[in-house]
Order: structure tokens, then sequence, then C-alpha cells
């Protein structure tokens, strides 16, 4: 009966070999090698001088393309000899790949930082700048890079003036740069540099980047007979002086040719270019226009009866100016003198009701009709496209933070509150059918609700600094229609 327990056993034991464990038993253990990076295992494979002589390789491809003398390989990278049973092997080029998906082989070169700006979205919520790095084998490059694209936002006569100190002085008008300088903090290290980010080797390649953030080819436009400068620019939704930056050998007054192709690069600066100027100029001062009433004539009775004239005033400005666009006009009153006193133009507007049947069309108004809505006359930045975004509208800067803005004429006040772009404005309906939107107004300074009349030259707000604006300045738009809602934006310099 022992002997019969005995042989029970011995059977379930073969049977839980044969099942189970008999493959490993008979199977011989093999010598590999696992590959570790930072501690973590990339896999094994069959031969670790296979894998150094396949790294070797790579490296010299390395050293080939950046004619450098000396590779790193990724630090902490561990080649360790075990014994297993394990299938799993894998080839060198996978393992390398591993290796690249993680880390990086390292050459002596110059690391550059430049430290992000902080921005404020929509709601005003400041987001923090991202810090970027740039890679070079020779930090001359980087340098040649950046003065390349600071002369593409300054003329490069007055930058080279600015440098060696020759800008003449300001005798009557003119303008003289006081300050140029990077907005950005940047450090520029000497250290190891991973081949897997890009490096950049020449300079024109850098210079694209700094001024378009990418490398890409940009797109291209062929002139067609009757093309100008404006047109093409306009029509591809870019600014003027994006399309100069973008082709260097063009100027404001270039005559184009057909079949001419041009560049239309949408500007993405990486670094923030500032000139600070010191501007003397003879400055308009727009007349004022005061209305008589006539009850004797019919309401579409008007009669200039005394002609305005402009007058003239020498101001002095300090103007900032950061990739090119003016963001800040800050005008030195004590320092402005009167050349001619403006002449008030006075309009005699009838108030007798005409008896009629149907209606009138709406009066459509003419060049030069609106009145002016502030106080100077300094234009920052014009209507157009810029950096990919229509600027709907003029804005004028100058007068100072609170100084008062006009209604550009007569009508009645159709929104009055905040827009997380427009800041603090009020939208009039104009008589003769035309949209004003004024815009950037400082807090507390909308003197006029929605339903109010307002006639022209009437003082309506102050001017402010809210919502997206740079500098404290007043946006005009002039639509046909409500703005933003159904309405077309028109360029409010052809009224003027």
């Amino acid at each position: 009966m022992k002997n019969k327990k005995i042989l029970v056993i011995i059977t379930i034991i073969l049977t839980t070999i044969f099942t189970t464990g008999f493959t490993n038993i008979n199977r011989n253990p093999k010598t590999v090698y696992r590959v570790y990076l930072e501690g973590k295992s990339l896999g094994i494979i069959e031969s670790k001088k296979s894998f150094e002589s396949y790294i070797d390789k790579k490296q010299n491809e390395i050293k080939e393309k950046y004619k450098v003398d000396k590779v790193y390989t990724p630090a902490e990278l561990d080649i360790v000899k075990e014994i297993t049973f394990e299938n799993d092997i894998k080839t060198n080029k996978e393992i390398y790949n591993e290796i690249k998906n993680i880390s990086s082989f390292m050459i002596d070169g110059y690391v550059i930082k430049i430290k992000g700006l902080d921005t404020k979205d929509e709601k005003g919520k400041t987001i923090k700048g991202k810090n970027q790095y740039i890679y070079v084998l020779d930090k001359k490059v980087f340098t040649d890079s950046v003065e390349k694209t600071v002369k593409s936002f300054i003329n490069e006569e007055d930058f080279n003036n600015y440098a060696n100190n020759t800008q003449k002085e300001i005798k009557d008008t003119g303008t003289i740069i006081d300050n140029i300088y990077l907005k950005n903090k940047i450090t520029i290290k000497k250290d190891k540099i991973p081949v897997n980010k890009p490096i950049y080797l020449k300079e024109e390649d850098l210079s694209k980047y700094l001024l378009f953030g990418t490398t890409k080819d940009q797109s291209k436009y062929t002139i067609k007979d009757g093309d100008i400068i404006n047109d093409v620019a306009f029509n591809n939704k870019v600014s003027i002086e994006e399309l100069l930056v973008a082709n260097p050998d063009l100027t404001e007054n270039s005559l184009l040719y057909p079949g001419q192709v041009v560049t239309i690069g949408i500007l993405k600066p990486q670094i923030s270019v500032v000139e600070e100027d010191h501007v003397v100029k003879d400055e308009e001062v727009k007349f004022t226009t005061k209305t008589e009433e006539d009850p004797n004539q019919y309401t579409n009775y008007r009669e200039v009866k005394q002609a305005g004239e402009n007058g003239l005033n020498r101001v002095t400005q300090k103007i900032q100016k950061v990739n090119g666009e003016t963001v800040s006009i800050v005008g030195i009153p004590a320092e402005t003198q009167v050349l001619k006193v403006p002449v008030e133009e006075i309009v005699v507007k009838g108030t007798k009701q005409p008896i009629f049947t149907g209606g009138y069309g709406e009066l459509i108004v003419t060049k030069g009709m609106f009145g002016w809505p502030a106080t100077c006359s300094s234009i920052s930045s014009g209507f157009g496209w810029r950096w990919g975004t229509l600027h709907d509208g003029m804005d004028i800067a100058g007068c100072g933070y609170g100084s008062n803005i006009f209604a550009i004429e007569s009508g009645t006040v159709v929104a009055s509150g905040y827009r997380y772009d427009n800041g603090q404005y009020i939208t009039i309906r104009h008589d003769n059918g035309y949209y004003a939107i004024y815009a950037h107004m400082c807090e507390g300074c909308r003197y006029k609700n929605v339903g109010d009349r307002v006639k022209r030259g009437e003082v309506i707000g102050g001017m402010g600094q809210t919502g997206f604006a740079t500098g404290v300045h007043l946006h005009l738009g002039i639509w046909t229609g409500m703005p933003y809602m159904g309405g077309t934006a028109v360029n409010p310099a052809n009224f003027y």
C-alpha cells in the first residue's frame, strides 16, 4: 500500500513537469546584455560589442554632419550582462531609437535661453510666458541673426547711426533714436547640446526662425498687371510692414512688374525688438465745428457760414515701437509750440420739418464730412492687416490718459459697455447711416448711455488703455452696419 502511494506522488510530479515546466528545464539559458538608460530598461541585445559598434557608427554620422570631434552618449547609459531564458531580443536599431525617444546624443555648443514674456488672455488673466531654447555651435550665428532681425524692424542707416553715436541733432523737426533693446531676457551658455533638437548652423536659417517662428518656406505671390504694394499686402492679409520685412529688396515706393514673385509671410517674432524714439514734428490741430440752427430752413439744409482751418503745433513726443509696431505715443505738453491757431468752422443747419409722403433715403457721408474724435492727431496704427489679423479701425495716440473723445457726427448711442478686446467702448449710430465705435476708454470714462442723443463734437468719453491695448490711445472704427453684428468695417482714413 505504501509503495502504491509513492507511485501516485511520482506520477503527479512528472505530470506537473510535462505540463508546465518541461520546456524551461530542457532549454539552455542565454547570455545577453540588457541596456539601461537613466535606470530604465530598454530591452536586451545579443552583443555588447555589436551595439557599441552601431553607436560608434551613429556618432561618426553626427561628427560628419556637425563637423565636431567628439560626441557624448546620453547620461547614465549602461549595458549589463545577464543570463536569461527570455527570447525577446531587440536589434541595435530598435534600442538606438528607444534611446532617441528618451534622451539624445550630445555635442559641444551653445544653449541660448530666451525668456518668454507674460501676456493676457481675453478675460484679462495673465498667461506666463514660455521660455524657449535655441542651439548653435557658434554663438556668432546667434548674435548675427539677432542683429539681422533687429534691422528688419529698424532702418539700417538709423540703426548704424545709433550704434556709432553719429545721429544728427534735431534743429527744427526730426527723429533720433533714444534706445534700442530686446524686451526678452536672453542668456548664452556654452554647454553640451542635444542632436535630436534643431541646431542652427547658418545665420539665414536662424534669422528666418526669429522672424517667422519657423524655418519653412513662406508662401509666394506672383505680381499681376496693376498690382501695387498696398493692395498686394491687404489682399494677402499682411501689413505693408510685414510684406517689406519678408522682401528686404522692396520699399513702399517700389514699382512692381507682372511676373515678379514676392514672399508673403505672417510675422511671428520670437524676440521683441524695442525702439524708443524722440520725435519733434509739426502736427495739424483739427478745427472744431460749431452748429447754428436756422428754423426758417428745412432739415436737409446745410451751409458753411465760416470755413474752418486747421491749426499747426510743433509737438515733441516719445514714441515706443515693438517689432516695428507703434505701441505708445506720449506727448510732452511743456515743449509744444503753437505755430498757427485753428479757425472754427461754423455750419448753419435747418430745423424746419418738411411735409412729405413716403421717405427719404439716408444721406451717405462724403470725404471730409466727419469731425475729428480727439485732441491730438497722431496715428499710431492704421486700418489693415497685421500679423494675420485685420485691424478694423484707426488708432489715435499722444493725447494723454483721460483726454476728451468727441463724437465725429451727431447720432444715437446704441452700445455702451465693455468687451474683452475693445475694453470700455461706446458705439454710435450716426445720422448719416454709419456706425462708429470708440474703444479703449479709461475706467469710468464712458459718459454716454444707450439711447442718448449726441451732437457732433460733443464729449462722449475719455481716452484710456482698457482691453487689448498697448499704450493709451483711441481705437476709432467706422462701420456700415452694427460693429461685430453683421456690419462691415471700412477704413476711417477714407473720411478725412
